[in-house]
């Protein structure tokens, strides 16, 4: 018999664009993404609540320009596939609130000369599990949620309504390395005039297989697909959906730590989602440049203030390099600062609505500036590292 406790045993999950939360998120990002097309240097603080029938828009922004946010809700709904009432939302028929003031004087006096918009601690992380440096649960477990919503869209699941989630166990050999995936878990929406064993086998053959490594997953690993039988009230008709509610979603599935503030809905002034990303660039640029396996990068600010409080690195053991050397390497070549990260990963530009659902990292679907590399060769020189062999980003 298999001793199962002996093997270490890993899992993440994710959730399509349909789910309530996510709803929040990208309609959050939507409005934010309009905003900054037309003014680069607003503040937005924006926060959005969905429940049958209802959004409500709400939070601190400032501006010069209009934007017409009603618009954009109604929009991004359409867009998730909420288009008939009888899936229990409907993006012509919803009433949608806002509830919008400016940005506190209190708060504007220390960002506008380049200090950071809150206190708090930002985590970044990276690893060699997959091509895209990501933890592999939460990689596979977006494939999955990615592919529910588009073979809904496409057809090929006749019956599928907008709301899904996916989660993804994977095994660990002794080495810390991917090497099964034991479990995966499939809640997908659906009309009320199909049968369970019709959704399992259309999840198995349309989702699931296109989804995940062939190498990974066998005729060993479980597969529950709706595991209560039923599942066709869902969205914000089923569950009240909030902006910031699936920050584990958005980040590494668990794996990598996280300080606890959410991206969506927030300019890049805002340390939660700047810092965040550019700890994550420094952390994919090391392990890309082969200094070490994993890197987790902590970031830690002052309201107002421009430099970090401070930078914290942890490898797990896996360096090939002194910690040390790694330390002074991302010191002389990384600007930690909000309004250097600003600069460096161009982050006033429309480009979040994209990443409001199926992860904000390790998306080699996007051109997004903080998964890029283009430290890879200049830390392994300075490293003294031979980058053959070395971890190679999908971005580079």
């Amino acid at each position: 018999m298999t001793n199962r406790q002996s093997r270490r045993l890993f899992t993440s999950e994710s959730v399509t664009e349909g789910h309530p939360d996510k709803m929040a998120d990208q309609i959050s990002d939507a409005i934010l993404d309009a905003i900054l097309a037309k003014d680069p240097l607003a503040r937005v603080a924006c926060e959005t609540a969905v429940t049958t029938g209802t959004a409500v828009v709400l939070g601190e922004i400032s501006t010069d320009c209009y934007v017409d946010m009603a618009k954009v809700v109604r929009e991004t709904i359409r867009d998730i596939g909420y288009v008939r009432a009888k899936y229990g939302f409907d993006y012509e028929t919803c009433g949608v609130l806002i509830c919008i003031e400016g940005q506190s004087p209190d708060i504007a006096r220390g960002v506008d000369v380049g200090g950071a918009g809150d206190q708090g601690m930002m985590f970044g992380f990276a690893c060699d599990e997959t091509p895209e440096l990501m933890p592999a649960p939460i990689q596979y477990a977006h494939r999955v949620a990615r592919r529910l919503s588009e073979a809904r869209k496409d057809g090929s699941l006749r019956w599928a309504r907008p709301d899904g989630k996916s989660q993804i166990t994977v095994e660990y050999d002794e080495e810390g390395r991917p090497s099964h995936i034991d479990t995966v878990v499939v809640a997908a929406q659906h009309s009320d005039d199909v049968g369970h064993d019709e959704i399992e086998a259309d999840v198995r053959r349309h989702v699931i297989g296109p989804s995940l490594p062939p190498e990974l997953f066998d005729e060993r690993t479980r597969v529950l697909v709706n595991p209560t039988g039923r599942f066709v009230i869902g969205g914000p008709q089923g569950d009240a959906g909030l902006t910031g509610r699936k920050i584990i979603v958005d980040s590494y599935g668990g794996l990598g730590r996280h300080g606890g503030g959410a991206f969506s809905g927030k300019d890049p002034t805002k340390v939660d989602r700047s810092a965040a990303y550019g700890a994550r660039y420094v952390a994919k640029n090391l392990v890309a440049a082969g200094l070490a396996r994993r890197i987790e990068v902590q970031l830690a600010y002052a309201i107002g203030v421009a430099k970090p409080v401070s930078v914290g690195l942890d490898a797990f053991g896996t360096e090939v390099v002194p910690l040390g050397d790694i330390e002074a390497l991302v010191d002389e070549y990384f600007d930690l600062s909000p309004s250097g990260i600003i600069k460096e990963l161009s982050l006033r530009s429309p480009i979040y609505r994209q990443v409001a659902c199926y992860g904000h990292f390790g998306r080699a679907d996007l051109d997004l500036p903080w998964e890029r590399t283009p430290y890879r060769e200049v830390l392994a020189r300075d490293a003294g590292l031979d980058l053959e062999g070395a971890a190679v980003a999908a971005a580079s």
